[in-house]
């Protein structure tokens, strides 16, 4: 038993000797150079960026090209990109809200009311948010809940212009409603 707990003390200060400790965040890095560190190359590290310092998400070329779809009203092509997108980074929410917007031009409405359910907790009640989610009671023709998620985008985005916008879109819907 002594043997046992020598052997795991010698291998947790093996372990524990390789890493480096940054002392103002506490958090323990192995890939960053020390200085003085040159590259197989002979340059030095000084000035180049290790995997702590890039923020990069898996889902950002997949929304990148969700985007480009979007814009050219691609919308079945850029929410099976935004769904992708989820999928490599759950917690994205662009990605949620952008899948949310792309239901809603395919009037999948269902699937819209969960991904901007999941959006909600991501990104918060943004007037983007409140646009969008009244853009999408817009085209469902519930204009009262439209109405309602426009005032919430408007009083945190006054100037907004795609904001207002919508509220007049909204107001010229209720004045020439079809029956």
């Amino acid at each position: 038993m002594k043997r046992v707990i020598a052997v795991t003390a010698c291998l947790l200060t093996v372990v524990l000797g390789g890493c480096q400790t940054d002392a103002t965040d506490g958090v323990v890095r192995t890939n960053e150079p020390s200085k003085g560190d040159v590259t197989s190359f002979g340059d030095a590290f000084d000035g180049l960026k290790t995997v702590s310092d890039v923020e990069y998400h898996a889902s950002d070329q997949a929304v990148a090209e969700a985007k480009n779809q979007f814009r050219a009203e691609n919308y079945g092509n850029a929410g099976a990109l935004f769904f992708k997108a989820t999928q490599l980074s759950p917690n994205d929410g662009n990605a949620w809200m952008g899948l949310a917007a792309c239901s809603d031009r395919i009037h999948r409405f269902d699937l819209a009311d969960r991904a901007y359910a999941r959006a909600l907790k991501l990104v918060g009640p943004t007037a983007e948010y409140y646009n969008n989610v009244g853009y999408s009671y817009l085209l469902r023709g519930k204009l009262q809940d439209a109405r309602s998620n426009f005032l919430k985008a408007y009083e945190l985005a006054p100037n907004d212009p795609t904001v207002a916008n919508n509220l007049k879109l909204l107001s010229s819907s209720v004045q020439n409603i079809e029956r």
